[in-house]
C-alpha cells in the first residue's frame, strides 16, 4: 500500500467462481472506471469458454484491458504484466477514471504490489536438460527435488506444473539461491497510487466447490460451442502442444488429454473439477498472505453491493483527506 494523497486503484481479487466479474460490472455501472484483467489465461485469444472470459456484451459495458492480447502459442510473464498494468493504471487515472484490477492470478497481484527482482535469464542448455529429466523421471519427481531445495516455491506450485517447476530449478542452478529468497528481496519502491485490495472469499468452501462443478459442467454441456469444441479447434491448428503455458490452463490440459484419447469423458470431467478446486485452494492461500485486504463473503447475496460500498467509502475518505 502506498500512502499520502496518491490516486486510488482498486484490486478485486478472489478464487475462481467467486463472482469477481459480476462485482466489477456492478461497480462499473455506478463509478466511471476501466477494468484491467489480472488473469494469466484471459490474455489468450480463442480461449473463451474454459477461461470464463467476460462476454462481448459485458466487455461493451466498460473498457477492458489485457484480454485477448496474445496468441496461445505465446507466453506472458509476471514482469510483462507488471509493466503493462503500471502503464495502464497511469493512463486510466489520466482519463479521470478508477482503475479496477480484477482477477485471480495472485502472482500478478504480488508482482504489482511488491515489485520483482532481476531473476537470471533462461539458459537453453539447462532448460533442455530439465526437459529431458522431466520426460524420463516425470514432473512430480522434479517437484520433489524442488521441495528439498526451495520448499516455499514448491508449496505454491502444482506438482505437474512443469514450466514453473523447471524455471525454479533453473534459477537455483544459475543463482545458487532459491527463487523464494530472490523474490523476497524484490524492490519495494512505493507505488504511485494507493491500492485498495478487496478479496471475495467463501464463508463455506463446499458451496464454492459446488459452483465450480456446475460451471465446469456448463462448459462441457454445449457440444457445439463448449470447452471441448474450443480445445478441438485449438488442437486442429497444428502449432500448439499441451506443454505450452496456454494449454496448461485448468480445463484445457484435461480436455486435450481427452481429445488425445488418453482418458474418457467422465475422467476428464473429474480431473478438470479437481484441478479447479486445487487452483481455488492455492488462490485462497495466497489471499490469506495479504493481511491488509478487505474480505467480503462471495456467497453473500449482496456481495457486489458490498464491494461497491467499500470502494465508495475509500473514494470518500480520499476526497476528505485531499480537502483537509
Amino acid at each position: 500500500m502506498s500512502g499520502g494523497l496518491h490516486p486510488l486503484a482498486v484490486a478485486i481479487m478472489g478464487p475462481t467462481a467467486s463472482g469477481k466479474t459480476a462485482a466489477a460490472l456492478a461497480v462499473a455501472r455506478e463509478i466511471p472506471c476501466e477494468i484491467i484483467s489480472v488473469d494469466s489465461a484471459l490474455v489468450y485469444r480463442g480461449m473463451d469458454i474454459g477461461t470464463a472470459k467476460p462476454t462481448p456484451e459485458e466487455r461493451a459495458l466498460v473498457p477492458h484491458h489485457l484480454i485477448d492480447i496474445l496468441d496461445p502459442s505465446e507466453s506472458y510473464s509476471v514482469r510483462q504484466f507488471r509493466d503493462d498494468a503500471l502503464r495502464l493504471i497511469g493512463e486510466i487515472l489520466a482519463r479521470g477514471r478508477l482503475p479496477l484490477l480484477v482477477g485471480g492470478t495472485m502472482l500478478y497481484f504480488k508482482g504489482l504490489r511488491d515489485g520483482l527482482d532481476e531473476l537470471p535469464q533462461a539458459d537453453p542448455a539447462i532448460r533442455a536438460r530439465l526437459d529431458a529429466e522431466a520426460a524420463q523421471q516425470g514432473v512430480p519427481a522434479l517437484h520433489a527435488r524442488l521441495a528439498s531445495l526451495d520448499p516455499v516455491t514448491a508449496a505454491r506450485l502444482d506438482p505437474n506444473d512443469s514450466q514453473r517447476i523447471q524455471r525454479a530449478l533453473e534459477i537455483i542452478e544459475l543463482s545458487g539461491q532459491p527463487m523464494s529468497a530472490l523474490l523476497a528481496r524484490a524492490s519495494h519502491a512505493p507505488l504511485p497510487f494507493e491500492l485498495l485490495p478487496i478479496s471475495l472469499e467463501p464463508s463455506d468452501r463446499a458451496v464454492l466447490h459446488a459452483r465450480i462443478a456446475a460451471r465446469f459442467d456448463a462448459m462441457l454441456a454445449d457440444t457445439g460451442h463448449g470447452l471441448l469444441a474450443e480445445v478441438a479447434a485449438l488442437r486442429a491448428r497444428g502449432d500448439l502442444s499441451p506443454n505450452l503455458p496456454s494449454m496448461r490452463c485448468v480445463g484445457y490440459r484435461q480436455a486435450w488429454e481427452y481429445l488425445d484419447g488418453a482418458i474418457d469423458l467422465a475422467t476428464m470431467r473429474d480431473k478438470g473439477i479437481a484441478a479447479t478446486r486445487q487452483l481455488c485452494k492455492r488462490q485462497l492461500t495466497w489471499l490469506r498472505s495479504m493481511p491488509d485486504r478487505k474480505v467480503i463473503d462471495c456467497l453473500a447475496p449482496d456481495a457486489a453491493e458490498q464491494v461497491l460500498a467499500a470502494i465508495r467509502q475509500a473514494l470518500g475518505k480520499q476526497k476528505m483527506d485531499s480537502a483537509g
